[in-house]
């Protein structure tokens, strides 16, 4: 599933090829994602200017003055940019094609992404309002982290991976940020001190904006690709090293199931 960085890596990818274009017409070719996407879009956003690309978690805003195209990419979906004759595939699913001749495609073929409008402040709409900070903001502190964790018994692991506690730390970002602050992922939230929330804010924040310059160097071009940046080749500490040498102490990394995911940890390392 693409992850934060991987849907801002997509987010700047497509940006200058979308604002401030102008909507020829929307193609429609499968309304059943994992919410219908509304058939009302190709009269609402025809002859529409996009003025801004934006993302809040792992969803794409485009803004127009109708209104707001609410994006996620689900489990295996991608955006590219094409020019808009060029033949839609199996899995192309909605097109935006703009009177420059160029066309912003969906492709998602296991269709659990979505496709929604929304003609009020996206911020509100019911799949948004009520998620976390973003991890790169100023609002996201170790004082945030802290006080809601406070008589949470569940693992800390699972609870950065919350989305109502802070947005877009997914699987391997989780394990990454717990190995540089030195957090067991097993060890309960509302044990964790405030002195560990500051070095663990510190870490998801470095893991986050490393994954995202690895992803704006290995593949920006959103026109040639299949658009779909996948999980950036960067240097992970822990995630996927079962068994092998710890880079700080040498001891051999451990894996547990953390509420059903993958988690790899160094015992020595992480108290």
């Amino acid at each position: 599933m693409p992850e934060l960085p991987e849907v801002e890596t997509t987010r700047r990818g497509i940006h200058k090829h979308v604002e401030h274009q102008t909507i020829k017409k929307v193609i429609i070719r499968q309304a059943k994602l994992r919410w219908p996407v509304p058939g009302t879009l190709t009269k609402k956003l025809a002859k529409q200017v996009i003025h801004n690309v934006t993302r809040r978690a792992k969803y794409l805003i485009l803004s127009c003055d109708a209104g707001h195209v609410i994006l996620h990419l689900g489990m295996s979906g991608s955006l590219r940019v094409v020019k808009a004759d060029t033949p839609a595939e199996k899995h192309d699913h909605v097109d935006f094609v703009f009177t420059n001749g160029k066309c912003l495609r969906l492709r998602d073929p296991r269709r659990f992404g979505a496709v929604l409008f929304t003609k009020d402040d996206p911020n509100e709409h019911k799949l948004i309002k009520s998620l976390g900070p973003e991890p790169l903001s100023k609002s996201f502190t170790a004082q945030h982290l802290f006080d809601r964790s406070r008589k949470r018994s569940l693992t800390i692991k699972s609870f950065i991976m919350d989305s109502k506690i802070v947005v877009g730390v997914g699987n391997i970002y989780a394990s990454e940020a717990l190995f540089r602050a030195g957090i067991h992922p097993k060890r309960a939230a509302g044990k964790v001190t405030k002195e560990k929330y500051t070095l663990l804010t510190t870490a998801i924040k470095q893991v986050l904006k490393a994954a995202i310059k690895a992803g704006g160097t290995s593949l920006r071009d959103f026109t040639k690709s299949d658009g779909k940046p996948g999980y950036f080749k960067q240097s992970l500490k822990v995630y996927g090293r079962k068994g092998e040498p710890c880079y700080q102490c040498k001891k051999p990394i451990s894996h547990a199931v953390i509420a059903q995911r993958s988690t790899y940890y160094c015992t020595h390392c992480q108290k």
